[in-house]
């Protein structure tokens, strides 16, 4: 059973290194900036009974990702991690600006030298995150919620999936495109059919989705209907095959290009930008579908989306069921700062930094 399903049950309070699997090298300071571990040497040498209150925050509204990360760091790599006094806040809450997520009180030299990684992770997981549930805010503007898809698997190295999906999930993203953005909160990835299935068929989408389906049977029907830049056309010509088999139509089309049925009705144009998946495309794809019958048909729209162009979609009612976004949701717009600002119990930081206290952090007991 993965540790999440634990956690959703009650049964574990933080995911653990069982889950997220640290490369060994973090222990030999491999990942850790130079004069951290030079730092931690003559706080050994010079200050061996120095403690320390180190504390985390960022600069805006966001929703916090990475603190069962963090934690599982410093009791995998800290020395004496029995003996640091932790408190956090929890995967989802809501943060303020400059509002205190995490502080660490111990001797500097047992954890000091992972003040960068916890930085770095907090931030990536807490900018994906925020992205993500951004974005399903914005998809929920109609009064129902539309599911995102998360397609992060081409805008960053692989080896970052894991993560992202997790972060995404935290934001509210249930449906991913791999197994890997899986991973760490338990489901399998999702998806139909890329360009290139089309592109083995000589662009004949009709005989494209006849293999998925015979391959793949248990699926639901979703084809994808820009590759001959005609959706409309194309999703007319699955719908008559596979009829009531057929349940939705994913639409990608480039912002570099125009669909053709603008070119058939060139009498629509002037008061829009028509490249790439724009409100009346999609409009005249519903009518088009609504005409001949295919009410159950959903339309999926994918492609350069973000918040911003959700929302305006949303808030013009544009009848798209589902999303799906990618390169938008993996920016990293969160920055963490660790700061140390108590030593031996007294006020000691740099100037402007102070202790914040924060009446919302968990003790976080060693297991």
């Amino acid at each position: 059973m993965k540790e999440i399903e634990l956690k959703l049950q009650g049964k574990l309070n933080r995911l653990t290194n069982h889950t997220f699997k640290f490369d060994e090298r973090i222990k030999d300071g491999w990942f850790s900036a130079v004069y951290f571990l030079k730092t931690k040497e003559i706080a050994k040498k010079k200050k061996p009974d120095a403690f320390v209150t180190m504390q985390f925050f960022q600069k805006t509204h966001a929703v916090i990702c990475g603190t069962d990360e963090v934690i599982a760091l410093l009791h995998t790599f800290a020395d004496n991690p029995q003996n640091l006094e932790i408190h956090s806040l929890k995967d989802g809450d809501q943060i303020s600006p400059f509002e205190t997520v995490l502080t660490i009180k111990g001797r500097y030299q047992d954890f000091g030298y992972l003040e960068g990684i916890i930085d770095g992770i907090l931030a990536r997981r807490t900018s994906v995150a925020t992205s993500v549930y951004n974005v399903m805010k914005a998809a929920s503007i109609s009064g129902q919620q539309k599911p995102v898809i998360f397609m992060g698997d081409r805008d960053d190295h692989f080896t970052q999936q894991a993560g992202d999906g997790y972060a995404a999930f935290i934001g509210g993203s249930t449906a991913q495109a791999t197994h890997a953005m899986n991973e760490w909160w338990g489901k399998k990835g999702m998806g139909t059919m890329p360009h290139a299935l089309i592109q083995l068929f000589n662009g004949d989408i009709v005989e494209a989705t006849k293999a998925y389906k015979e391959t793949f049977p248990e699926d639901e029907l979703i084809a994808l209907v820009d590759y001959n830049n005609d959706v409309i056309t194309d999703s007319l010509k699955v719908a008559r095959e596979f009829g009531q088999e057929l349940k939705g139509v994913r639409v990608d089309t480039s912002r570099m290009m125009i669909d053709k049925y603008f070119l058939r009705n060139q009498h629509v144009l002037g008061t829009f930008d028509p490249r790439g998946v724009n409100m009346q495309l999609i409009n005249a794809l519903r009518n088009a579908l609504d005409e001949e019958g295919y009410n159950h048909v959903k339309i999926v729209v994918s492609g350069g989306f973000n918040e911003d162009r959700i929302r305006q979609f949303e808030e013009n009612q544009v009848p798209v069921d589902m999303y799906g976004v990618g390169s938008s949701l993996l920016k990293i717009h969160v920055g963490f700062t660790g700061d140390n600002v108590v030593i031996d119990g007294s006020p000691e930081a740099k100037a402007g930094r102070k202790l914040r206290p924060n009446s919302r952090l968990e003790k976080v007991e060693f297991e």
